[in-house]
């Protein structure tokens, strides 16, 4: 049976709330059997945690860069707390989200680049600590991403997954060298994407892992044009449920079936996050 891992997703956000047990039955139909659920900041924790059991998925905590202006170095303390509070949890699989994000143009500017870049290294450091891999937000940022990652790299080196990628094939292969499986979702489904879907379709099989950031990064299919919504027509909501169509473009890139992608992405999360195996049907 075809099985997809949805590596990325908020069914935390609010826009779920008016039916999130309907879209995760949805999506479970469609065969996307198990969510990793990345928390954002401090305050998000209790709810990623209680939808991993709730739905029987996975979930990361950490402090995203777009929380940093509000964080308190406190928030850091209290993550540390959390992680040893629930390192005997079988559904927490990762620190994130983390990472740095440069394309805001306030957190590529003193002190808020600054700041982010030393959330981002003490989380790192907890990841360490606590023997746990870590979820990357890499936007605009991968040179100085990996730049701490090398500095900080364990001696079995890191493992984990850099959300959403988009950087060069360079800055792929300097990723998975370091161990990292690289996330691919909507985006894949433009044809204006051209770097993303060429990535998607050349890059090593095995370092592939299938998201979808819901309900963010929609598929070309539920994207609505500037002029579209300004005449009433709703943008999409992205869900875990559109994770098999937008694979199925991706294996249409790669020229593979999708159940052949599915197997491989399934086992590299494995992989990204080794706690999932036990989490999964046998």
């Amino acid at each position: 049976m075809t099985f997809w891992i949805d590596t990325h997703c908020h069914l935390d956000a609010a826009e779920f709330a008016p039916d999130l047990a309907a879209v995760r039955a949805r999506a479970a139909a469609l065969q996307v059997g198990h969510c990793v659920l990345p928390a954002v900041a401090v305050g998000n924790f209790d709810a990623v945690r209680q939808l991993a059991h709730q739905f029987g998925d996975s979930y990361a905590l950490g402090i995203h860069p777009l929380c940093v202006p509000q964080a308190q170095d406190a928030d850091l303390q209290a993550l540390d707390a959390e992680l040893e509070r629930r390192s005997a949890d079988p559904r927490l699989v990762a620190v994130g989200e983390i990472g740095l994000d440069y394309f805001v143009p306030a957190l590529n500017e003193s002190p808020l680049r600054e700041r982010q870049e030393y959330f981002y290294r003490e989380q790192l450091k907890l990841a360490l600590k606590h023997g746990l891999p870590v979820m990357l937000h890499v936007r605009r940022s991968a040179d100085q991403l990996l730049k701490s990652l090398r500095e900080l790299a364990p001696a079995g080196g890191w493992r984990g997954t850099a959300h959403a990628f988009n950087g060069s094939a360079q800055q792929a292969g300097e990723f998975i060298k370091l161990g990292f499986k690289l996330g691919f979702g909507g985006t894949v489904t433009y044809d204006a994407s051209r770097q993303i879907r060429r990535l998607a379709a050349t890059l090593p099989l095995d370092s592939l892992v299938m998201e979808t950031d819901a309900p963010d990064m929609a598929p070309h299919w539920l994207y609505a044009t500037a002029a579209q919504r300004a005449a009433g027509q709703p943008q999409g909501r992205n869900a875990p449920g559109e994770l098999p169509r937008i694979a199925s473009v991706l294996a249409g890139l790669r020229g593979m079936s999708p159940e052949a992608l599915a197997a491989a992405t399934t086992e590299n999360a494995l992989q990204a996050f080794p706690k999932l195996r036990a989490l999964l049907p046998c």
